[in-house]
């Protein structure tokens, strides 16, 4: 399959929106993704960098996935680098609201960024991040939109563990985070490109 021009800025660009929706869901304090959560519990525990935690995460889940024989890529590296750093340079520029019904239209709007720019990287199959890849490297196989709940179910658990702050929107984002994203994928697949399961 060529690798067009689309297909690699669209594999950024979905990585930076990604990063967007994680920061959005971060400062409206409502609960993260499970991913976010375990990074954010390391992160309380040991006060290094966000950038450096995801990345170092991200290493640790792609070598998981290798062993299960998932194929790594381009997205492979750019989406733990790209996501971390956006994180970490736009989170403080986010509003932080105090009422409850401004931290939940927050809550909403950074969660269909999150499922967009997980849908946006993933459709241009050039390698799953670290999560979607441990998602999609399930043994037994199952569909994506299970295998990545039952993936953040795991990694929010393990961060709620480790001091991270659980909250309503996490248990949200466990249950619907999966089948929206897997409905988003079928919209922003470029055309000659395999739809992600």
């Amino acid at each position: 399959m060529p690798v067009t021009v689309r297909r690699p800025a669209q594999l950024v660009l979905g990585c930076i929106v990604l990063g967007l929706g994680i920061a959005l869901l971060l400062q409206a304090h409502l609960g993260a993704d499970g991913y976010t959560m375990l990074v954010s519990g390391i992160v309380a525990t040991s006060g290094v960098a966000f950038w450096i935690v995801n990345t170092t995460c991200g290493i640790v889940l792609v070598l998981l996935a290798m062993l299960r024989r998932h194929r790594p890529g381009l997205g492979t590296l750019v989406q733990p680098v790209v996501v971390g750093v956006t994180v970490s340079a736009i989170i403080d520029h986010l509003p932080a609201p105090d009422s409850i019904g401004w931290r939940s239209a927050q809550f909403v709007l950074g969660f269909f960024v999150l499922c967009l720019g997980v849908a946006s990287y993933l459709a241009v199959d050039l390698g799953a991040g670290p999560a979607e890849g441990a998602a999609l490297a399930f043994d037994p196989p199952l569909p994506f939109k299970w295998s990545y709940s039952i993936f953040q179910l795991v990694t929010t658990l393990a961060g709620w563990a480790l001091g991270a702050t659980l909250g309503i929107g996490t248990v949200i984002v466990i249950l619907a985070i999966g089948p929206v994203t897997d409905r988003i994928i079928h919209w922003v697949t470029p055309p000659g490109v395999r739809e992600v399961h």
